[in-house]
């Protein structure tokens, strides 16, 4: 980066102090006069935050910790940056103040003035009661950027999401499908997926509860905590509910249909095909009785399948054959979401 864009960098120093945590401050002016002990300084790598954490500063250096995605030079808008937001871990970040008060219907919990002076707007830090990974996401959000190559943990998104309210900002107006927070948060749904439709039932979120409940199937709802249904909400758990009792009751109407008997022949007449009723109604009797919604049509194959060497009759070989690959197929058509 080029050093002139960190000159309003320079502005929250003089000589080697800093103030940090105070709402609403004017930036310094920068000193004309020359600073021998003062450098420029340059963000490291950055963090699971978003921010980069700086070493323990010598004597002759101050080091600013300023986030990597929003900072002075960054080409965010056209317009550059006349806000800098400092997290409760002393990160820097600077923003757009029209940005913020567009997408926030409360001020950004009353901490940005609209009335005053462009100068005054332009020379101004606002001390936000967040971690710099928290605001970090949030201001992605805002700006509708991704931060997936941060790699938050599920943990720190759901903060930041149940953070959005309180600076007025509609978390189902701004988590919509075509947006980088869903697809972060919908890439959490294979490994934690009761924690990711939890989040989406809080806020209706229909359009991350639909695709993440299909990764539900396999939970035991016996194993729901009060605490847990509480937080889904009644909405959203009866959809659950509803779910998982639906595909287990089609698993059982699919199995209960027998294969169907061909014409008698010499060898093998109505009688003889009651051997094959009777074997797949101890089958199919054995398969509903643990009719689990996430069985697969796999599972299901391999369970039917070892019935065909038990019969003599090719045309009773074919007619089981035809029955199971009848019911593979009306298996995967069954809903396997909300």
């Amino acid at each position: 980066m080029d050093i002139s864009n960190w000159d309003s960098v320079l502005q929250f120093t003089s000589g080697a102090n800093m103030e940090f945590g105070l709402q609403d401050h004017d930036f310094p002016e920068q000193s004309t006069s020359s600073t021998p002990n003062l450098q420029v300084p340059t963000p490291p790598h950055s963090t699971d935050g978003g921010s980069p954490i700086c070493d323990d500063p010598s004597d002759n250096n101050v080091l600013v910790s300023i986030s990597t995605t929003f900072y002075p030079g960054a080409n965010l808008h056209s317009l550059p940056p006349d806000l800098a937001l400092l997290s409760t871990d002393s990160v820097f970040f600077y923003v757009h103040s029209h940005i913020i008060l567009a997408a926030s219907d409360n001020k950004f919990l009353s901490l940005i003035p609209t009335s005053s002076s462009k100068e005054q707007s332009s020379n101004m830090v606002i001390h936000v009661p967040e971690l710099s990974p928290v605001l970090n996401i949030i201001l992605h959000i805002i700006y509708n950027i991704s931060c997936s190559h941060y790699s938050p943990s599920f943990e720190t998104l759901s903060d930041a999401v149940h953070r959005l309210p309180s600076y007025g900002i509609d978390p189902k107006s701004c988590i919509t499908p075509r947006t980088p927070i869903h697809a972060l948060l919908l890439s959490h749904a294979p490994l934690c997926p009761l924690d990711v439709y939890t989040l989406a039932a809080k806020y209706d979120l229909y359009d991350l509860a639909v695709p993440t409940s299909s990764h539900l199937l396999s939970f035991q709802l016996s194993t729901l905590t009060d605490e847990t249904a509480e937080a889904i909400g009644p909405k959203y758990l009866r959809r659950m509910f509803f779910l998982h009792i639906g595909r287990s009751d089609a698993l059982k109407r699919i199995l209960l249909q027998p294969p169907h008997p061909h014409a008698p022949t010499p060898w093998c007449d109505f009688a003889d095909q009651k051997n094959l009723t009777r074997a797949w109604a101890l089958a199919s009797a054995y398969l509903a009785w643990d009719a689990r919604p996430d069985v697969s049509t796999g599972f299901l194959e391999a369970a039917l399948t070892p019935l065909v060497e038990h019969l003599s009759c090719d045309l009773c070989k074919q007619g089981l054959k035809d029955r199971i690959k009848n019911l593979i197929v009306q298996w995967s058509v069954v809903k396997r979401t909300i």
